[in-house]
């Protein structure tokens, strides 16, 4: 069994082809569809995107909104640092705007400081040109939003096997109504608490039963909650969102969160069963086109 891991795990490593299903490390391989033409008007940009292995030589600039741009003069936040590991690097989307890069790496050197984390494993940023993603993600799309998982980064260099099989802690229990105990600790608090009340930080999407026990552990320091949203899924990671850097132009920022610390009725309404089961759409949303993003996309789409 370690042998035909270790085939699989070399084989995607050296294609880049594969995409790995969610963070718990179960493996679906997707071949790249065939070379579509960016000027057709159905053209899906994800598959535009999702081959460009490098970033825009462009200047870095995040253009358009969360779930519908991309990014110009990416970087790639290096694979190992003194208090960071990326995590699943056959997908290559450790590659981000320059600021939140800058900011990941100083908050894994200060969360060790602040609740004894010992770093952070680091999930998906974004493609090397940002842009819809040939799976998963709605959003990362412009180069601001990180994904980090919800365990403790071990102490020693994990190899590229583990860091595409190894699976992330889930810390939600079974229900999905509260934290699990066995999984969940004060450190988790702690991290998430200093994440959010970074400024750079617009947003913190987290499940709704590790909201709940957000509200119920923060005790009378509760400014930081408002910015702590609840989202399908995030029971593996938590996902940070940053705000557009100062003074850019042609990047759009999210409305500001709703008053308040969000422990009441919109923290109650998660666990109904309207929201457990959502309504599908009558028909399925068609990929979106390049014609749905910003114009200056093209451009870092076929930057050379």
């Amino acid at each position: 069994m370690h042998l035909i891991r270790t085939l699989a795990c070399a084989a995607i490593l050296l294609t880049g082809g594969a995409a790995l299903a969610q963070d718990r490390g179960t493996l679906a391989p997707k071949p790249l569809p065939p070379l579509a033409d960016p000027d057709a008007p159905g053209t899906p940009a994800k598959e535009l995107f999702g081959r460009k292995a490098e970033p825009a030589p462009l200047e870095a600039r995040s253009l358009g909104s969360y779930a519908r741009g991309c990014v110009a003069g990416a970087t790639a936040l290096p694979i190992d640092g003194p208090a960071w590991q990326v995590m699943r690097l056959s997908r290559n989307r450790n590659w981000g705007h320059p600021d939140l890069v800058a900011f990941l790496e100083r908050l894994s050197k200060r969360v060790p400081q602040v609740n004894g984390w010992p770093g952070l494993l680091v999930g998906d940023i974004s493609q090397p040109r940002g842009g819809p993603m040939l799976t998963g993600h709605a959003s990362h799309q412009i180069g601001l939003d990180a994904d980090v998982w919800l365990t403790p980064m071990p102490d020693r260099r994990l190899s590229r096997e583990e860091r595409e099989f190894m699976s992330a802690t889930n810390v939600v229990a079974g229900d999905w109504n509260d934290v699990d105990p066995a999984a969940w600790t004060p450190a988790h608090t702690a991290l998430i608490r200093a994440t959010a009340k970074e400024p750079q930080v617009a947003r913190v999407f987290v499940n709704a039963a590790i909201k709940r026990a957000l509200c119920r552990e923060a005790g009378s320091d509760r400014g930081w909650l408002r910015k702590v949203r609840p989202a399908p899924g995030h029971n593996y990671h938590y996902h940070i969102r940053l705000a557009c850097p100062a003074g850019a132009e042609g990047c759009s920022d999210q409305d500001p969160p709703p008053a308040g610390d969000g422990c009441g009725p919109e923290l109650d309404w998660w666990f109904s069963a309207e929201a457990r089961n959502p309504k599908r759409p009558a028909k399925p949303v068609p990929p979106m086109t390049m014609a749905q993003l910003p114009p200056a996309c093209r451009q870092v789409l076929v930057a050379q």
